[in-house]
């Protein structure tokens, strides 16, 4: 009996210790909210630039101005929390969620100016792989986020991938793209945080 309570314990302890271990700083609202900026920014592609293809730089400046939005966003409540925190090991969180994701967003920009200089007949692939960075960066995220956030890295991954292989034989550069994998993503993964950390930290 003493050993059933000494593991059960145990169990407890390990519990705490990851929960204390999962990063706080990604929320579903501003997650949630740069769903609704792809969806949106999907809408007005298809509204206002119905041949991308022959505008690339117009289609390049509405998709940077939308991800520049929504990692404003996300980013202003992350540093907003690292700023107000005095709890060292929250701290240390935000720095290793930043320096887990922001390479992906780097190595994002950094192909997207070299695709623009050198291959522009490749640029159709570029909402693709924007899919297949970010999720790269989710998976590279995971395990100082709740259970489930690796299921929203893997569906960008496949996203991405067929992505990728529809504009090669159907429309390159068509608003669902880019609106579909990042609406449903970032939806999703607004959900994650929603269920898995923000209603589980209420309940307690």
């Amino acid at each position: 009996m003493e050993l059933d309570d000494a593991l059960s314990q145990i169990a407890d302890i390990r519990s705490q210790m990851a929960r204390t271990r999962l990063f706080r700083g990604y929320r579903s609202s501003t997650t949630l909210f740069s769903a609704g900026i792809a969806v949106a920014t999907a809408i007005l592609q298809a509204i206002f630039l119905p041949d991308p293809s022959h505008h690339l730089t117009a289609y390049l400046v509405l998709w940077l101005g939308a991800a520049a939005i929504s990692i404003i966003v996300v980013g202003s409540k992350i540093a907003a929390r690292y700023w107000h925190s005095d709890s060292p090991l929250e701290r240390e969180l935000t720095l290793a969620a930043v320096q887990q994701f922001l390479p992906c967003i780097l190595v994002g920009a950094l192909l997207t100016y070299v695709l623009v200089e050198v291959a522009g007949d490749s640029l159709w692939i570029v909402p693709g792989l924007w899919a297949i960075l970010v999720g790269m960066g989710v998976l590279a995220s995971r395990q100082i986020l709740p259970k489930g956030i690796a299921w929203v890295g893997a569906f960008y991954l496949l996203a991405g991938l067929l992505s990728i292989e529809w504009a090669r034989v159907h429309t390159p550069f068509s608003p669902g793209a880019m609106g579909i994998p990042f609406g449903i993503g970032q939806a999703a993964a607004a959900g994650v945080l929603y269920l898995r950390l923000e209603r589980a930290d209420a309940a307690e």
